[in-house]
């Protein structure tokens, strides 16, 4: 099996699919536009070879490259799991015929408002929605949805360029802030909690699933500083409170047509129990969420992906024995760490239940939050009750701090 696989070494995930493939037998050709002795240690020995391009964004140039090399006159399949590189991965299967999954195929997960259009014409709850490329578009949807509504990027991801907006005051401060972005979906807001839908899947049938919930909902955590954000990996995904989300997922991938790959699902429980999408990529999640998956069962979903990727199956024990949590730290003031205070005593009290301390050291500068969800390190934790692992998760929310000045 010979895998072309896009950006290899970015974002911090990719270095481990990379691995992954490797790992179940692939020869990896690498195509990224950092020099190949910039790429992390695991991506480099994973790749058999490996090609440099100006820019992975000059999509003819990508494409005549890869053509011209010799490595890609046996490739077999072409991979990306990065959501900028989606498109060009469905281009470069296109221009060498390999299979999986075209432009068509590839536009309802990274365009949101074609991807909602089908969802509605497939009869799920999606949130009253609007695409819009110019201000007076936006005002005009705007009318029509009503207050309270969000503005976001049609091809964004995350929570990037994602506003609430509570009025036509707000309306304009918020226009003014995105007119950088070339085509917004205006859509209804809902009220409830934020859960994700993440699979595994193979010929359309799924092999592997999560559910994790975020503790606030993205669009706070990336607007109130003092949060610690959180994302939290179920083992009860057969709880009752679940099972709307869990089916709405299952009929999503099957309205959009997705059939081999991962996939990474937002949706919401309102307080009446209704379940409605967000939105969905063809991807795995980020901000350690994939950690989170293999804390929780025990495995390695790296080099699951991988195994469904070139031999359509899942071979792993999925064995759900934890809770699972990440919790996200910024650093009060400005400037480089100079102290962090409440971990030892967080480790000497939960023991082997935290699993991963990852936090800037000291003298390091401290990150902009408004750029990165990752913020200034983090913390996994696990536990078997769920109660247990909230609690946890939110001392060390809490007790945990680290100053910058």
């Amino acid at each position: 099996m010979n895998v072309l696989m896009l950006a290899p070494g970015y974002p911090w995930e990719m270095t481990l699919f990379t691995r992954g493939l490797a790992r179940v037998g692939a020869q990896v050709f690498g195509v990224g536009d950092m020099p190949e002795a910039a790429l992390p240690k695991e991506a480099r020995e994973a790749l058999s070879a490996y090609l440099q391009v100006p820019s992975l964004w000059d999509e003819a140039l990508v494409i005549e490259a890869v053509r011209r090399h010799p490595a890609a006159r046996a490739l077999d399949q072409v991979e990306c799991l990065w959501e900028p590189g989606m498109l060009l991965a469905a281009r470069l299967r296109e221009a060498l015929g390999l299979p999986g999954m075209s432009v068509a195929q590839t536009l309802p997960f990274r365009d949101k408002e074609k991807m909602k259009l089908a969802l509605d014409a497939a009869g799920i709850r999606t949130p009253h929605h609007a695409r819009a490329t110019s201000a007076m578009e936006v005002r005009e949807a705007a009318a029509r949805i009503g207050f309270p509504l969000i503005v976001k990027p049609i091809a964004g991801a995350g929570s990037a360029d994602t506003h609430r907006v509570e009025d036509a005051a707000q309306l304009e401060r918020v226009l003014a802030q995105t007119r950088h972005v070339a085509e917004v979906s205006v859509e209804e807001y809902i009220d409830g909690e934020e859960y994700t839908f993440d699979t595994l899947s193979a010929h359309g049938q799924v092999l592997y699933f999560n559910l994790a919930w975020y503790r606030p909902r993205p669009l706070i955590q990336r607007t109130v500083e003092w949060i610690s954000p959180q994302t939290i990996t179920l083992r009860d995904v057969d709880s009752p409170l679940l099972a709307g989300g869990r089916e709405m997922g299952l009929q999503v991938l099957k309205a959009l047509g997705f059939e081999t790959g991962f996939t990474h699902m937002e949706w919401f429980r309102k307080p009446d129990g209704e379940a409605v999408f967000g939105e969905i990529g063809a991807r795995p999640p980020g901000a350690r969420s994939t950690e989170l998956m293999n804390y929780g069962c025990d495995i390695d979903v790296y080099t699951g992906w991988a195994e469904v990727a070139c031999h359509h199956r899942f071979s792993q024990p999925i064995v759900r024995r934890y809770n699972s949590a990440v919790i996200f730290k910024r650093a009060q003031g400005q400037g480089r760490i100079r102290r962090i205070e409440g971990l030892e005593r967080l480790l000497s009290r939960y023991g082997d239940f935290i699993v991963s301390v990852d936090l800037l050291p000291l003298g390091a500068p401290r990150r902009n939050w408004l750029q990165t969800l990752l913020s200034d390190g983090h913390v996994i934790l696990r536990h078997p009750h769920l109660g247990t692992c909230l609690e946890m998760a939110d001392r060390v929310a809490v007790e945990l701090q680290l100053y910058a000045a």
